[in-house]
């Protein structure tokens, strides 16, 4: 690992207003968050065209004590994988300094874990990133979601808003897995 390669934190999501409060969106929506916290003034992203993103470039101490690159995925989650890979390589960044922030079914509304490696757990973002990577080894944040209830389909359930009351406790989930992101990084 060279020490001038930056840490690459990715939000998965989907494109588009329609989207953009979903649940499937958790992973861009803490890319925000993040973002918020930087300093001196919060960060903004602008479009990388050579890599169909959309990056903050953060030297070391406004967030993290490493430079940082925060980004999020311009094309739908299900083909996530080509753009984090062309961002790690244009950045030069290895697959254990790359956190992928993203939903999880099978965490309880409200929870995270931070994970090096594994399986993708179903999650078709996930699949395109070890795919495209060529290797489970890079680190993952997930946002808990919980569960569709009833027979409700999962593809289904990813795609809808958040509940009333789930989007009134989001702002706060969001800022324990930035803590917990930030505690385990610094």
């Amino acid at each position: 690992m060279a020490s001038d390669s930056p840490i690459l934190i990715v939000g998965l999501g989907n494109p588009g207003t329609i989207y953009a409060q979903t649940r499937h969106n958790a992973g861009a929506m803490l890319i925000d968050e993040l973002l918020d916290r930087a300093t001196p003034i919060p960060a903004q992203l602008s479009v990388h065209k050579k890599t169909n993103t959309e990056v903050a470039e953060l030297a070391a101490g406004c967030l993290l004590p490493r430079r940082t690159i925060l980004a999020r995925t311009r094309g739908f989650m299900n083909v996530s994988g080509a753009p984090i890979k062309a961002l790690a390589s244009y950045y030069g960044t290895q697959p254990g300094d790359i956190y992928v922030l993203y939903d999880e079914l099978d965490l309880d509304f409200g929870q995270s874990k931070l994970r090096q490696g594994g399986g993708d757990h179903g999650h078709n973002g996930l699949k395109s990133v070890t795919k495209s990577l060529g290797t489970s080894d890079y680190n993952r944040l997930a946002v808990g979601i919980g569960r569709p209830p009833g027979r409700q389909a999962p593809a289904d359930y990813v795609l809808k808003p958040f509940s009333k009351h789930e989007a009134a406790e989001l702002p706060i989930v969001l800022a324990d897995a930035a803590d917990e992101l930030i505690a385990a990084l610094t």
